[in-house]
């Protein structure tokens, strides 16, 4: 049987400062969804991050924003899941990929933390990788000198776009997630990416004809 998804935590920096970089596109995500279903993410000093809870036909999750910087993320992540005791296989972390490019999400079960701080630091925290991830493509910026000053910055308008329409696909499916119709997101996920694509290619060769 599936693990429904009882805990999502979208990771970011906290600050005006940080709210455009590519790194918060998981702060991105989880704003995206607390207004989709009119929430208000309310100050948790004792998890240290602010907290929502959804609650869709029945099923019942926490929508976390860490407000510890991304390399304590954990923080906040193992202080929730122990109150509610949620397991790790229900929770769900949002962040940035610079392995994808802007546009292509992705969901994935388990694994190491790539060099992402934030995932690294809730791995630590929990004491497992078996937490869900939910992957946000903010691109790469071909030198591998230049990923956290890229990271720390903004996407263009173009990418910003690109990213803001893959997560607006995404929080659509969070209901199927809610009820631990897992293998359907990463399907329906991987389908509407080949059916872009497709739209992409089409479009760039009606250009040059």
């Amino acid at each position: 049987m599936p693990s429904a998804i009882k805990l999502i935590v979208g990771l970011g920096n906290p600050g005006p400062g940080h709210l455009m970089t590519r790194h918060n596109a998981g702060f991105w995500f989880v704003d995206v969804l607390a207004t989709k279903y009119s929430l208000t993410f309310r100050s948790e000093p004792r998890f240290k991050a602010d907290v929502c809870r959804l609650t869709d036909s029945g099923d019942d999750c926490l929508i976390c924003k860490p407000m510890t910087f991304m390399n304590r993320s954990g923080q906040s992540v193992q202080a929730i899941a122990s109150y509610y005791k949620i397991p790790v296989t229900e929770i769900l972390v949002v962040h940035d990929e610079i392995d994808f490019a802007p546009g292509t999400i992705r969901l994935k079960e388990g694994g190491g933390h790539a060099g992402h701080n934030g995932v690294r630091d809730i791995i630590e925290k929990l004491g497992s990788n078996e937490f869900k991830r939910l992957r946000i493509g903010v691109g790469h910026p071909g030198d591998s000198a230049e990923v956290i000053n890229s990271v720390l910055g903004r996407p263009s308008a173009e990418d910003t776009e690109k990213i803001m329409e893959s997560i607006s696909t995404a929080t659509d499916l969070v209901p199927q997630l809610l009820a631990g119709e897992f293998q359907k997101v990463m399907y329906k996920l991987h389908s509407s990416e080949k059916l872009k694509d497709k739209s992409e290619k089409e479009n760039d060769d009606e250009k040059n004809d």
